[in-house]
C-alpha cells in the first residue's frame, strides 16, 4: 500500500472528513501546507491565546488589577528569600558576607543568610589535606623552580611536596588574593634559604630530614606573619639530586667518598682493637701488683703478729719456747733431705756410711710400712729427734 494511498486508512485511521471533503485532489489546504500533509502545533496561535489571558488578568477596561500586581510581587518576594537557603558540607565551614564584608561564620548544615545583594556566603574547606608539588613536573626535565644552590656552592635538582590544611577560614579567604599560590611562593622561597645554609652531602644523605623541619619551620613563621590562616602539616623531598649534566662526576665523587670513609672505619678498628688491648694489659699488670702488694702487706702482718704471739709464750715459758722453735726449724729444714740418723751412744770407733746414702731418690714412694711397724717407726724417729734435740744443749 502506498504511504499516500488514503483510501485505506489503516490503523490509525484516516483524515478529518469536514476539511477535505469537497477538495479537489492535490489542491492546498488553509494555511499554505502541501496537499495531504498533516498540520504541526501552530505556536502564533498559542503565543495570541497567552497575550490575551495575561491582559485579561492583569487590565481590562480599567488598567492593571491590583491582585494580580500584588500576587507577581509575592511570587517574586519569596522566590528571593528563598535564595538565602545553603548548605555547608561536614569538611566545610562558611564564611557569611555582609554587603561584601565578612560578619559571622556557618558551620555545617542547612543554613540561610539574607539574599544577594544583602549577604551572600563563601564556602571552605578546613578538613582536607591539600598538597602542592614543587619541581619535577615532568619526567626528564627539571624546571627551574627545583634547581637550588648549596650551602658549598652546589647546584641541587630538588623535588618535595608540601601538605597543608587550613587554619583559619576568614584569614585563608581574606588576607591573600591567591592562598595556593601563596603558599606554592611560600615553599620554594623557604626552601631555598633552607638549602643555601646546607651542604649537598648532607641533602642527599643524612641532613634530608633536618631539612625537611627547617623548612616547614620557616614557611609556618613566614605564613603566620601574613596571617595566612593556613597550617603546614609536613616538607617531604621526594628526590634530591645533582643536575643531568654532572651527574656522572658527583657519582665518581660519591664513591671516592665512601671509600674514604671505609678506610676511616677500618683505621678506627684497629685504633680501637689495639688500644683495648693496651689497656687490658695495663690493667692486668696493675692488679697483679695490687694482688701481690696486698699478699705481701698480709704476710708480713702475720709474721708480725706471729712473732708477737711468740714472744708472749717466750715470756712466759723461755725453755719450752725455745725448743719448741728449734724442734720446728729442724722440721722445716730436714723433711725435703735424706736423712741417716746415728745414735752415738756407746760407740768408740768412726761411724763409716756408704756412698750412696745421700744420692737423691728417685720419683718411686717406698711401700707403707704396715699400721703397726708404721707407728714404730714414728715411735723411733721421736725419740730420736728428742735425743738429736738434747744433744746440743
Amino acid at each position: 500500500m502506498p504511504w499516500n494511498d488514503n483510501a485505506n486508512p489503516g490503523p490509525w485511521g484516516g483524515p478529518p472528513r469536514g476539511e477535505d471533503e469537497g477538495r479537489e485532489p492535490g489542491s492546498r489546504r488553509p494555511g499554505g501546507r502541501g496537499p495531504g500533509r498533516p498540520e504541526g502545533p501552530d505556536f502564533e496561535a498559542g503565543l495570541d491565546r497567552l497575550r490575551r489571558r495575561l491582559r485579561r488578568l492583569l487590565g481590562g477596561p480599567g488598567g492593571l488589577r491590583p491582585g494580580a500586581v500584588g500576587a507577581v510581587a509575592g511570587v517574586a518576594f519569596a522566590i528571593w528569600a528563598a535564595s538565602g537557603f545553603y548548605v555547608v558540607a561536614p569538611n566545610e565551614q562558611g564564611l557569611v558576607l555582609t554587603f561584601g564584608a565578612y560578619s559571622r561564620p556557618s558551620p555545617p548544615g542547612l543554613r540561610y543568610h539574607l539574599p544577594f545583594p544583602i549577604e551572600s556566603v563563601e564556602l571552605v574547606p578546613v578538613t582536607s589535606l591539600n598538597k602542592v608539588d614543587i619541581g619535577g613536573a615532568r619526567p626528564g626535565e627539571a624546571p627551574q623552580e627545583s634547581l637550588m644552590l648549596t650551602g658549598d656552592q652546589d647546584i641541587v635538582d630538588l623535588n618535595f611536596t608540601v601538605f597543608w590544611r587550613v587554619a583559619n577560614p576568614a584569614q585563608y579567604a581574606f588576607a591573600t588574593r591567591n592562598p595556593k599560590d601563596a603558599v606554592r611562593a611560600v615553599a620554594e622561597s623557604a626552601m631555598r634559604e633552607v638549602v643555601g645554609k646546607t651542604t649537598l652531602n648532607q641533602i642527599s644523605t643524612t641532613g634530608r630530614l633536618q631539612v625537611q623541619q627547617q623548612t616547614a619551620e620557616l614557611m609556618q613563621r613566614i605564613l603566620d606573619s601574613w596571617g595566612a590562616g593556613v597550617t603546614v602539616v609536613e616538607v617531604q623531598v621526594r628526590s634530591a639530586d645533582p643536575p643531568e649534566p654532572v651527574k656522572a662526576a658527583f657519582r665518581d665523587v660519591t664513591r671516592a667518598d665512601q671509600d674514604r670513609q671505609a678506610a676511616v672505619n677500618e683505621a678506627n678498628g684497629y685504633y680501637n682493637r689495639v688500644v683495648n688491648e693496651a689497656k687490658g694489659d695495663a690493667a692486668r699488670i696493675l692488679q697483679g701488683a695490687e694482688a701481690y702488694r696486698a699478699q705481701a702487706e698480709l704476710e708480713a702482718k702475720g709474721e708480725a703478729a706471729r712473732f708477737n704471739q711468740l714472744y708472749a709464750e717466750y715470756r712466759r715459758a723461755p725453755d719450752v719456747t725455745r725448743q719448741r722453735l728449734y724442734i720446728e726449724t729442724m722440721q722445716r729444714i730436714l723433711q725435703n733431705s735424706n736423712k741417716v740418723i746415728v745414735d752415738a751412744k756407746g760407740a768408740t770407733a768412726p761411724i763409716i756410711l756408704p756412698p750412696d746414702v745421700f744420692k737423691p731418690r728417685g720419683p718411686a714412694t717406698p711401700p707403707a710400712p704396715p699400721p703397726q711397724a708404721q707407728t714404730q717407726t714414728q715411735a723411733q724417729a721421736q725419740g730420736e729427734a728428742s735425743s738429736a734435740a738434747r744433744t746440743p744443749q
